[in-house]
């Protein structure tokens, strides 16, 4: 005899299936959406080559399975760079003759979010997500998205990424070999920078008729990350932000610490800065060892060229240094998604897209394209990455998967960190991006024709690393940092 199920039985399996199978909505939630009357989207977006490919795919995927489901149509324009796509948000939210109509959807870095925010241009994703829902995102990275005045949230969480080192393991190999330098020293910023001087006193050695012609070991990308996160494991949060107002911090004794581990080195020539990245750098064979991006494992190169010929090399990832003695905290980066403010249909349907794409198995599945880490709690694990490439029968490049697995099997002694959101943040970051990173360059092209004229590098570099030079450059940072906080 078959039994029947009760209403509630049949209410609460539906309810059920439609959770496991899509992780869309709640139970409970009427949807404004209608199949036979599908609604547009248009997602807005930096991603380019392989990235812009991966993501498409998806797009297309949804487009196929799940939107066509429920009455959602996805249309996805990359705008080229982060840079290109900030200009063509703010023109299409000032109306500028030409711009385009504003996104339903756009990839959005905090600080942009937060300017974008206070224009009153952005939907409130906390009408269109329940607790349970939140809570399987990693808690810091809702945290970011909860940029409005009442806390409420305002970027989803899509891809995220932090900084790894990666070195050229061939070259390495022979350096080890002839100095007994260790692996073990780069996982300090003091390490690196001793490292980088007998990398330096080494390559100088190699032609004893050409004295000061030592090569540079390491570079960074991102600037701004350096300063921020490098305060924050000294235990320093240089931009502390309370009820949307900001509070500089900059003592001198940490702010010394980034001087003598950064400029320092670079006005000696231990480290260097000549490429758009420092993966260019590596290709060139000016450096041997980065840290930069998760999502720049793809651009390491598998080759250097130099004017006598290239070589092959191999590479090896590593977490990215931490001050000796310091907290170990990490950046969390990435830009997440916002839903441009219009109206209940269009704005919970952008969210149904974006709930979508967070799925472990799609995010992941965009991961292993672009390096980038997905959002949800459960997919941070080698385990659920070699399931999904399985699953799925994903190709992913060896230098990504290896970035990946690094962080996940670090994470856990990880503390990820940004800083939140405030007026003229934007403003306030070039000055940490540029401000020490200039006058170091400047600084070293000195030392470089001094040493040219026949001066060693001691004497060259004497009027650079001196009480005064720091001091000097000290007042000049937090005037600049000051003012643009100000602006």
């Amino acid at each position: 005899m078959k039994m029947r199920r009760s209403t509630a039985e049949k209410a609460g399996l539906v309810c059920l299936t439609t959770a496991l199978a899509f992780s869309l909505t709640g139970c409970g939630s009427k949807s404004p959406l209608d199949p036979k009357n599908p609604v547009s989207l248009t997602v807005w977006h930096y991603y380019n080559g392989s990235q812009q490919a991966a993501f498409d795919t998806l797009v297309e995927e949804f487009n196929d399975t799940v939107g066509r489901e429920r009455g959602i149509y996805v249309e996805s324009y990359s705008q080229g760079s982060v840079s290109d796509l900030e200009t063509a948000v703010r023109d299409a939210i000032g109306g500028k003759v030409g711009a385009g109509a504003m996104p339903d959807i756009f990839s959005s870095y905090a600080d942009t979010a937060y300017e974008i925010e206070q224009a009153g241009a952005l939907a409130n994703l906390s009408d269109y997500l329940d607790q349970a829902e939140l809570e399987r995102y990693v808690d810091s990275y809702i945290e970011e998205g909860r940029i409005a005045a009442d806390g409420t949230l305002r970027i989803f969480p899509t891809a995220k990424s932090t900084e790894i080192m990666m070195i050229n393991r061939t070259d390495w190999d022979v350096f080890a070999a002839a100095t007994g330098a260790s692996l073990e020293n780069l996982g300090t910023v003091e390490g690196v920078v001793d490292t980088a001087r007998t990398y330096y006193e080494w390559t100088d050695s190699l032609t004893p008729d050409v004295p000061g012609d030592g090569k540079a070991f390491y570079g960074r990308d991102a600037m701004a990350n350096y300063f921020i996160i490098g305060m924050q494991q000294l235990g320093v949060e240089i931009f502390q932000v309370e009820n949307g107002e900001m509070t500089l911090n900059t003592p001198k004794e940490e702010l010394r610490r980034l001087w003598e581990n950064y400029y320092v080195p670079m006005v000696q020539g231990y480290f260097g800065a000549y490429g758009s990245f420092r993966s260019d750098d590596v290709k060139t064979g000016d450096i041997l060892a980065y840290t930069g991006s998760t999502t720049s494992a793809m651009y390491f190169p598998d080759q250097v060229e130099l004017e006598e010929g290239s070589h092959a090399i191999d590479y090896q990832v590593m977490a990215a240094p931490v001050f000796e003695g310091g907290r170990n905290y990490a950046v969390q980066q990435g830009a997440g998604m916002v839903v441009s403010k219009s109206d209940e249909q269009h704005e919970y349907a952008a969210v149904e897209f974006l709930k979508w794409f967070t799925q472990t198995e799609n995010n992941l599945q965009f991961g292993c394209v672009s390096g980038y880490l997905p959002v949800l709690k459960e997919a941070s694990s080698i385990e659920k990455l070699d399931q999904v490439i399985g699953d799925r029968d994903l190709s992913v490049a060896p230098k990504t998967y290896d970035c990946l697995s690094t962080m996940f099997d670090g994470m856990e002694d990880i503390t990820l960190y940004t800083n939140k959101s405030f007026r003229n943040g934007s403003a306030a970051r070039k000055v940490l991006e540029y401000h020490l990173a200039d006058r170091a360059a400047e600084d070293r092209a000195a030392v470089t024709a001094a040493l040219a004229q026949g001066r060693s590098l001691e004497e060259a570099v004497a009027p650079y690393v001196t009480e005064e030079a720091f001091e000097n450059w000290y007042g000049a940072f937090c005037e600049a940092l000051n003012a643009a906080a100000a602006k």
